[in-house]
């Protein structure tokens, strides 16, 4: 059997985000940590318009091409991690748009949080995704990334640089998805036979 997959999501779409450079950083650390094959997945790049499928979600009656697309993204996953910024207290609309889209395909996989903002460092948009998450039977690890006033660790060359605690907050929310990707592995595959 190959590595498990791991899906990082991008989550910020606006022009002049950090989210692509954290995600390329947190992508770095996976690496080095060594169980999962990577994948980075790009919400703007993606680029869903705001949900238009007529049908709910449950179903997997997809109309259109962009919505069987992610659905074969986030079916592909068997782990994940959102980079997500702090807007107003919560999470950004493009990835609770993401998210809706879908339904079935998130279903039993453990997800991981890289968040940033200002000095609560995200963690009030993650509070709200959790919310969300777990309704799609996803489960949160406890362990995870908030980095605080986050344009300081952005140098000019646009490249992320992190500190020792966020380094040691990656590797310990890494080790945790991957002890919950093995223990959920059974219930997704009897998903997949449901389904």
């Amino acid at each position: 059997m190959s590595a498990p997959l791991l899906e990082v999501v991008i989550g910020s779409t606006r022009p002049g985000r950090v989210g692509k450079p954290v995600a390329d950083w947190f992508l770095g650390e996976a690496r080095r940590h060594g169980w999962f094959r990577l994948e980075l997945v790009d919400l703007a790049k993606i680029n869903l318009p705001i949900f238009d499928e007529p049908r709910h979600p449950r179903l997997g009656q997809y109309q259109h091409e962009h919505t069987r697309a992610w659905s074969e993204t986030v079916s592909r996953a068997d782990a994940l991690v959102f980079v997500v910024p702090e807007y107003n207290y919560g999470f950004n609309a493009a990835t609770k748009n993401a998210i809706d889209y879908l339904h079935r395909e998130w279903a039993y996989k453990p997800v991981g949080f890289v968040s940033y903002g200002g000095v609560a460092a995200g963690t009030r948009a993650v509070q709200m995704l959790k919310q969300v998450l777990t309704t799609l039977r996803m489960t949160p690890v406890f362990e995870a990334v908030n980095i605080p006033f986050v344009s300081q660790f952005v140098g000019p060359d646009g490249q992320f640089r992190s500190t020792e605690v966020m380094n040691q907050a990656a590797e310990e929310m890494l080790e945790e998805l991957a002890r919950l990707e093995e223990a959920l592995r059974p219930l997704r595959r009897s998903a997949d036979v449901a389904a």
